[in-house]
């Protein structure tokens, strides 16, 4: 049985200054978002005739941090630690500890992308088009942001699994390693899906859709794997708070597939 090992926090400091793995994490996102969507412009040539460019990169990535940091941090406050965040409020702003909610942070690039749409007069779908392939690695880095943190376990495994692991912050129980597994599919598994998936010129919407369908299902399958968060309603229910966020993702990911590929064809 594998043991937690246990990380310390902080990666290195500076002075007075502590740099947090977590934080480095974020900071890898950005850097490989920037990146692939430097990739995407260069190797698209529909793209390029669409007017992205780097430096419309560079702006896009600078509404999305907003968003993901803002959005992340209220749907984490929001979602499932409302009772704990108003009896200590100044936690709220700790962003540094740990505790970003995906689907706040997803809704919070939703409003950021509205501002950007409003400000460059694209259309809406043809942003979310751009950067949906750029996510997923950045989503990755995120849960092992979460590993080397030692939170969101998951629940207790059978002691046979090889991979089952002791979070000693915890308990002595066997668990699984969640996050990797979260890292894996929501991340890994749906970058390479999705960055296959937008190599071909797709409808507008199709690739949005892809992605609300793929995170939805592959975030659905891993809470079954990781110990609920208390949330609104507490633990008394089947189904968790992760999995309650998901559903509309991937109803409304079918939906827009559905519309696009009907837009399409007329």
């Amino acid at each position: 049985m594998l043991v937690h090992p246990q990380f310390d926090p902080i990666a290195f400091s500076l002075g007075p200054l502590a740099v947090r793995w977590y934080g480095l994490m974020y900071l890898l996102a950005f850097i490989q978002f920037w990146w692939l969507g430097r990739l995407r412009i260069q190797n698209h040539p529909g793209l390029v005739r669409a007017g992205w460019s780097v430096t419309q990169l560079d702006d896009l990535l600078f509404y999305g941090v907003l968003g993901v940091v803002i959005g992340g941090r209220l749907g984490q406050i929001v979602f499932y630690d409302p009772g704990y965040y108003f009896a200590n409020p100044l936690e709220m702003l700790a962003v540094w500890k740990g505790g970003m909610s995906f689907h706040g942070g997803f809704l919070g690039v939703l409003v950021a992308m509205t501002l950007y749409a409003r400000k460059t007069g694209r259309r809406w779908l043809e942003i979310t088009d751009f950067i949906a392939p750029l996510a997923p690695l950045g989503l990755a880095a995120g849960r092992l942001g979460n590993f080397i943190n030692g939170e969101l376990w998951g629940r207790v495994a059978d002691p046979s699994l090889p991979w089952a692991m002791v979070f000693p912050q915890v308990d002595l129980l066997p668990r699984h390693p969640s996050q990797l597994y979260q890292a894996g599919l929501e991340g890994i598994t749906l970058f390479c899906l999705l960055w296959l998936f937008a190599r071909r010129e797709r409808p507008c919407g199709a690739v949005s859709a892809f992605f609300l369908i793929g995170y939805g299902v592959f975030r659905f399958v891993a809470e079954y794997f990781r110990t609920p968060d208390d949330g609104i309603f507490g633990q008394s229910y089947t189904i968790s708070m992760g999995q309650w966020l998901s559903l509309p993702m991937i109803v409304i990911g079918i939906a827009l597939f559905i519309y696009s590929a009907r837009k399409e064809s007329q």
